[in-house]
């Protein structure tokens, strides 16, 4: 069931309104013969408490025009104006104030082009619109009141040539349908069942058929005319209620027997769907629904984002997986790279030692001339931790009472020059730590290889 929506028929001057508001209300009601139909309405409606701002319009199908056009397959362009100048022809109001609406029908794919049009006066379309601002409220749809009929059967029906007869009134409405389409629609008067029969046979020449494969009837005295045997006997085919969905056939039920015709139209106007497939309304007053097209944009729109979003989480995951393999290796070979940077630096030692060594033996470096100057110059506060003596100069390590003292003291050495501290001073138990760099002033060339 449809909540807050409201189907009105207009029928000559009665207005017949089937609606659903609330929790499950099913409502339905008749304003006839009011002086001021907008506000009788608007007070039907407020007393029921029916708030709904937009309602469905459907107007009588003896106030509009419904013609089957056939355009050619490959034809190309405006459609809207194609129709309208084909429209011409069949309408007997001025083409400016024609409001018409059209659907494409199945076709043959070498055949022509087939649309179903409904079209109506300015008028025809007028006289809703002031009647819905007299009520304060606005349009859903106008659609052609009989063609909404086809809510009420199921969504899957058989694709079986059927004609639907549904009497209101006066009126009969005859519907030509394949499964749940559409294909073509009168409104006839008739007095007894023989002349239904001749109408049903005159509508199947319409379309083209020889034959049909079920006769619906439904709506005022439905039960005499499907109980006549002469009417099946005429169309040679069976005759039956529609086959009503579950939900609309229990509504359809409920509907009063003295206004059942005109009742089952508003009812069907009130099940149609948002955007109706003959809508009259025109599209500035249309409100704003979601198209299918429109959906499927969306939906594609959804999948890609979520489809990047996926892929961009799923490249994070594998990011963060590799990094978290590559953190782990790296400290699993933390304690071998501290070994060997261990034993680059024990080699680099080790290489100055023996450089220095071999300075010594080749006597390049006056090693123990500078051990003793350094012995007897230094005072005897200042005491060494370290002495490295390499080809590129002298580097002391240690503590004394004042480190820059040291400075002219060994800048007065015959052997030395450039002398410097390499590192801040700091204070320890009362010392100050020092660490002191000298290069060579002069060194004794190497002794020359002996010849041989």
């Amino acid at each position: 069931m449809i909540r807050g929506s409201i189907g009105l028929l207009l029928e000559d001057g009665r207005l017949t309104v089937v609606a659903f508001g609330g929790t499950n209300r099913f409502v339905h009601f008749v304003v006839d013969d009011a002086e001021d139909p907008a506000r009788a309405l608007d007070a039907e409606l407020r007393a029921r408490k029916l708030f709904e701002r937009r309602i469905r319009v459907g107007v009588d199908r003896r106030s509009v025009v419904v013609k089957a056009l056939e355009l050619p397959q490959a034809s190309g362009g405006d459609l809207g104006k194609m129709v309208a100048f084909e429209l011409e022809r069949h309408v007997p109001f001025p083409p400016e104030e024609a409001r018409y609406s059209w659907i494409e029908l199945p076709s043959a794919a070498d055949g022509p082009r087939r649309l179903l049009v409904a079209a109506g006066g300015r008028r025809a379309v007028e006289r809703p619109l002031a009647l819905l601002a007299g009520a304060k409220r606005r349009p859903a749809a106008i659609t052609v009141a009989c063609h909404e009929l086809s809510e009420l059967l199921p969504r899957v029906l058989p694709a079986r040539l059927a004609v639907w007869a549904h009497c209101h009134g006066t009126s009969t409405d005859l519907l030509l349908l394949i499964g749940r389409t559409v294909l073509m629609s009168r409104s006839v008067t008739v007095s007894d069942t023989e002349a239904l029969a001749r109408e049903i046979q005159r509508s199947l020449w319409v379309v083209g058929w020889n034959h049909c494969d079920a006769v619906w009837i439904s709506g005022d005295d439905a039960a005499a005319r499907i109980a006549a045997p002469e009417l099946a006997a005429a169309v040679d085919a069976p005759v039956s209620s529609p086959p009503y969905a579950p939900g609309p056939g229990a509504l359809v039920a409920q509907l009063p027997e003295e206004n059942c015709g005109a009742a089952q139209l508003a009812l069907g106007v009130a099940l149609a769907p948002r955007r109706p497939a003959l809508d009259l309304l025109p599209s500035e007053l249309r409100p704003w629904t979601v198209s299918r097209a429109q959906l499927v944009r969306a939906g594609t729109l959804s999948v890609t984002v979520l489809l990047g979003v996926a892929f961009a989480f799923a490249h994070v995951g594998k990011t963060e997986r590799y990094l978290g393999r590559l953190s782990a290796e790296i400290r699993r070979l933390e304690a071998d790279a501290n070994a060997v940077d261990a034993l680059a630096a024990e080699r680099a030692r080790s290489r100055r030692m023996l450089a220095g060594l071999e300075s010594v033996r080749r006597g390049t470096l006056p090693v123990l001339l500078v051990l003793r100057e350094l012995t007897e110059a230094l005072p005897e506060s200042a005491w060494l931790q370290n002495l490295s003596i390499d080809p590129e100069g002298v580097e002391l390590v240690g503590q004394a009472d004042a480190a820059s003292q040291l400075i002219p003291v060994l800048e007065a050495s015959r052997w030395l020059e450039r002398v410097e501290f390499t590192s801040p001073v700091t204070k320890l138990q009362g010392k100050e730590q020092f660490r002191i760099r000298a290069a060579w002033e002069a060194l004794p060339s190497a002794p020359p290889a002996p010849v041989r």
